[in-house]
């Protein structure tokens, strides 16, 4: 299907000046009728006043949530599609969103590339629309003879989002859009093929529960479905008997729609739970029982017990402290709530001031530390905490993963407008797979060679997150049993 993108009117609403300024410039060089809007007030105001074919709407705003802008719009203009713009998402706010209407997220930042193909999918998605609307009111004012009504349908069924399966009872397909296919990662199908044995076991379960009932009901039996291994693409399966006009049974109707990220977004909140749950256990009960033990007068412990039970003590409060620390670091860094005091900051000065703060962890594992910096750096202009935040992650990561006896090498130098400063350690190392995981929150490595190693999993994703934010990057090469890499690029001049 071809996009008209003339006379496409868009509706912009962010708070966010600069981002609202250059996406209203990009879509209107696109060819599109842009409006914007600073607030959400705003929008909803705008956007309850004329009907908009396209609305992106900010979720985070100071006035009025996007839920509740994206709500108001949908009430009075039911067929606007509207995207939720937003540079995280929990899995309440998606569904909540999805019952409001919201079409799809668009993830911020975002490129040019990745808005132009949100929006050209929303008008595809507004024409499919409009087209069923046109073809609902042709039906009911010209009377469209049957034959013509099941073209139509048969149209906007093969373009829906949903995956559409009929079998009957030889287990025949009858009926299918393309969209099922791509849900079942199946290549193809045909009508009169039979089927029902290349569907998923959860499928051909319920298939067979409902055509050997003696008596069925018109009752719609669901299943969610692993199609591609580790959540991939995940599917839920609504199965539905179809009754012949005498109210025998004729098939079934099978909806597949994907359910992909919700199902991450709900791992990634059970992962949280379960790693905070963890995390706070084993310090909690050590705590509480080395102070069980102070208190029971009738072990008749020494002063000097006394006193290394609540060194103990504070070492394990000191591990929960580090926990809601970072907790509410990644949520400052997300909400963009966090107060930075800009300054000169020297990177040499960092490292070297770094390395005397984890000396003792240096001794114990006999680690030998070879700096190679290049003299006379410039200096940066940055929060000096954000900074010290991330070597101190990086070499204490470096010391945990270290062997006994083993080093870790630090250069840093100047390349054009960039520092390029690499932490290489001989250390455990890590595998591909584990290594594609390094920089997603709460991920740990978790190997033979790890098991002791204690962390809340969030180090490396605030370290990427502060280099990120002062337009870094951040990379990583490693080989297990040999030791890993670490390279940032942080720019001189920000500009």
């Amino acid at each position: 299907m071809s996009v008209d993108l003339q006379k496409k009117n868009i509706l912009i609403v962010d708070d966010e000046k600069s981002l609202r300024a250059a996406t209203q410039l990009l879509l209107e060089e696109e060819g599109y009728s842009v409006v914007s809007a600073d607030c959400g007030t705003t929008g909803i105001e705008i956007g309850t006043s004329n009907e908009f074919d396209i609305a992106v709407i900010d979720l985070k705003m100071p006035d009025v949530d996007g839920i509740e802008v994206l709500s108001n719009i949908k009430s009075k203009f039911p067929n606007t599609i509207c995207f939720i713009a937003t540079a995280y998402a929990s899995y309440e706010t998606a569904i909540e969103a999805t019952r409001k209407g919201a079409f799809g997220y668009i993830p911020k930042p975002f490129s040019p590339e990745e808005l132009i193909y949100n929006i050209e999918q929303g008008i595809k998605q507004r024409n499919l629309v409009l087209e069923a609307e046109r073809l609902k009111k042709e039906r009911e004012e010209r009377l469209l003879e049957i034959a013509n009504e099941k073209s139509r349908l048969n149209t906007i069924l093969k373009t829906i989002n949903d995956g559409v399966l009929v079998i009957n009872l030889d287990g025949q397909l009858t009926y299918f859009n393309y969209a099922a296919l791509r849900y079942l990662n199946i290549l193809d199908f045909k009508i009169g093929d039979k089927v029902i044995q290349k569907l998923p076991n959860e499928i051909i379960e319920l298939y067979d529960k409902i055509i050997s009932s003696e008596k069925f009901l018109i009752k719609t039996y669901t299943k969610q479905i692993e199609i591609l291994p580790n959540n991939e693409l995940v599917i839920e399966a609504a199965v539905t008997p179809i009754a012949n006009p005498d109210g025998s049974l004729a098939g079934i109707v099978i909806i597949l729609s994907n359910i992909t990220q919700f199902k991450k977004i709900e791992l990634i909140k059970s992962q949280f739970v379960s790693m905070v749950a963890h995390e706070l256990k084993t310090p909690i009960a050590a705590v509480q029982g080395f102070i069980n033990i102070i208190l029971d007068e009738s072990l008749n412990i020494s002063d000097e017990q006394k006193k290394e039970y609540l060194q103990r003590s504070s070492v394990r409060l000191k591990s929960l402290t580090d926990l809601v620390n970072d907790l509410l670091d990644i949520s400052r860094m997300e909400l963009k709530t966090k107060q930075r005091e800009i300054e000169n900051v020297n990177i040499s000065d960092v490292i070297n001031s770094t390395i005397q703060f984890l000396e003792l962890e240096i001794k114990k594992k006999n680690i030998t530390i070879d700096k190679n910096i290049q003299e006379n750096l410039p200096s940066i202009k940055a929060d000096i905490n954000e900074i010290t935040r991330v070597f101190t992650n990086l070499l204490s990561n470096a010391i945990k993963y270290n062997k006994d006896d083993g080093s870790i090498y630090i250069t840093s130098h100047q390349e054009n407008n960039f520092l390029i400063i690499k932490v290489r350690d001989t250390g455990i190392g890590m595998k591909p797979e584990e290594k594609e995981k390094l920089f997603n929150e709460f991920y740990r490595a978790k190997n033979e060679k790890t098991r002791n190693i204690s962390g809340t999993g969030l180090g490396l994703s605030i370290v990427k997150k502060i280099v990120e934010s002062y337009y870094g990057k951040i990379e990583v090469d490693s080989v297990f049993g040999y030791g890993t890499t670490f390279t940032i690029h942080l720019p001189i001049n920000q500009n």
